[in-house]
């Protein structure tokens, strides 16, 4: 008998450590529900907003940098409340996440002003002219610059260089890591462009950044009398030769396609190469696609070189390059169009072609009426060959992050899913009504990004923290793990 309660009490230890994690309770609230996900450990972030999670390999050590909305929170490591930045957190073992440091970010502004929301990591070792025994982590400074900091001791940061000030608005950046150009996604007004673009950097050699030019779409340029303006950038994903820039988050959204080499080097046929022309824009473009007014493109995660199984015993079309473009919900209580996730064939590239999308159901988990945001939000951006061509995970808010089977990119189909828990530091979030004010505590899933061992890192907006998941049952399968 006092064998089978040992046991029984070993047994039970998952449960309790969850239970004082803040990870049980109701549906909709304080019980996580899923279908073949798991959740593997958890780290409340300090109770900060979260929106950007990296993952990146130092050495033999596993850390996830978080950037943050604005606001702010006491850090208990120091003892002071600061302004939120960026968390850092080692995750080598993903059971036991150990916050290891807070970097505070702007304290101008709340939400998407404030904070220091999008981060990118690289290896002084990979970068053409980096100091191979340091880790560098470029980063918005809310909506007033980008900066680098010296991360090589990744509990003990140092701010390296400041990349560019001054700035009207910022948002999310991508630096290439084998090169060193960077596509920091940057808005300054007096310099006369209509909406928020792009600036190209050589940050080869991070402590000393070269500006290459300005870049964005035919419309935004200063001098433009195109109307109206075409929405702001929201940021770019690079592959090989091209990069691939998704404008707008919930509505008039574009796509664009463009020639990395072209862009790099200018027109040769202008005597300003670079000079913001539509002439010298147009000469690096190789498609945009408008999307339907009441879409956006917050993400566009290019998927190239696809098999389609349904296709294997055609003679044409076996194989196909894919975008996937996913929509921000940015209205509580579904007070908007939905915002879901849509598969453009980019095989013509300079012909893409929507061709099918994927959605959760309202009515699988009543959303509408969780409070908070419901609908799509973004993907992971990761490349690593365990999920690329097979699986993509995408945020929902309220809804939790859903696992979907690309493998056929015509036929998308949900293969998982998560849902957190709320916990007591989970924040409200209201709409006006008639009588007053609503509010209402829900789960807001923000970004998730995944690693190269196949662990899936969620981040939530209403200050829940960070939740480490892995594919359990079928969903596990569809994954490429060695």
């Amino acid at each position: 008998m006092r064998r089978f309660v040992a046991i029984l009490f070993v047994s039970m230890l998952p449960i309790a450590c969850a239970q004082m994690s803040g990870q049980t309770g109701s549906s909709g609230g304080r019980t996580a529900e899923s279908r073949d996900m798991s959740l593997v450990g958890f780290n409340d972030l300090q109770a900060r907003s979260a929106y950007q999670p990296v993952i990146h390999r130092q050495g033999n050590r596993f850390i996830t940098y978080i950037g943050h909305h604005g606001g702010s929170a006491l850090n208990p490591l120091t003892g002071r409340t600061e302004p939120n930045g960026t968390s850092v957190v080692d995750v080598t073992d993903p059971r036991s996440p150990k916050y290891l440091a807070h970097i505070p970010g702007s304290a101008a502004g709340s939400g998407e002003a404030g904070g220091a929301q999008m981060v990118r990591v690289c290896d002084g070792k990979e970068l053409p002219n980096g100091d191979p025994a340091k880790t560098y982590l470029l980063r918005t400074l809310g909506n007033q610059g980008h900066e680098i900091l010296d991360v090589s001791d990744p509990a003990n940061s140092k701010r390296l260089v400041t990349v560019v000030s001054g700035l009207t608005s910022t948002h999310k950046n991508w630096w290439e890591c084998d090169t060193g150009i960077a596509y920091i996604v940057a808005y300054k007004k007096e310099e006369g462009w209509r909406s928020r673009g792009v600036k190209l950097y050589d940050l080869s050699e991070p402590a000393k950044p070269r500006f290459i030019r300005d870049y964005g779409l035919v419309g935004q340029e200063p001098g433009s009398k195109i109307e109206p303006v075409p929405i702001s950038l929201h940021g770019p994903i690079r592959v090989g030769n091209r990069v691939y820039f998704g404008y707008g988050t919930s509505g008039n959204g574009i796509l664009q396609i463009v020639d990395r080499e072209k862009l790099l080097k200018g027109n040769p046929a202008s005597k300003t190469p670079f000079a913001p022309t539509a002439e010298n824009i147009l000469y690096a473009q190789i498609a945009r696609l408008d999307l339907y007014p009441n879409t956006g493109a917050h993400t566009s995660f290019p998927v190239l070189g696809m098999t389609v199984p349904e296709f294997s015993k055609m003679q044409k079309g076996k194989t196909a390059d894919f975008v996937v473009i996913v929509n921000e919900s940015t209205q509580n209580e579904c007070r908007e169009y939905r915002q879901m996730v849509f598969f453009v064939d980019v095989t013509d590239e300079k012909k893409p072609f929507p061709v099918s999308n994927f959605d959760v159901a309202e009515t699988s988990g009543d959303f509408c009426s969780r409070g908070g945001r419901f609908g799509a939000h973004s993907s992971n951006e990761s490349f690593t060959p365990i999920y690329y061509k097979r699986m993509i995970f995408v945020t929902y808010f309220n809804a939790g992050v859903r696992a979907v089977d690309i493998r056929d990119p015509y036929r998308p189909k949900e293969a998982g899913y998560y849902i957190p828990a709320i916990t007591d530091k989970t924040d409200k979030r209201c709409v006006k009504t008639e009588s007053g004010e609503s509010c209402k505590v829900a789960i807001q899933s923000n970004n998730a990004e995944v690693d190269d061992r196949g662990f899936i890192y969620v981040v939530d907006r209403a200050n829940t923290g960070m939740h480490i998941l892995e594919l359990t049952g079928a969903a596990r399968s569809i994954a490429n793990f060695p």
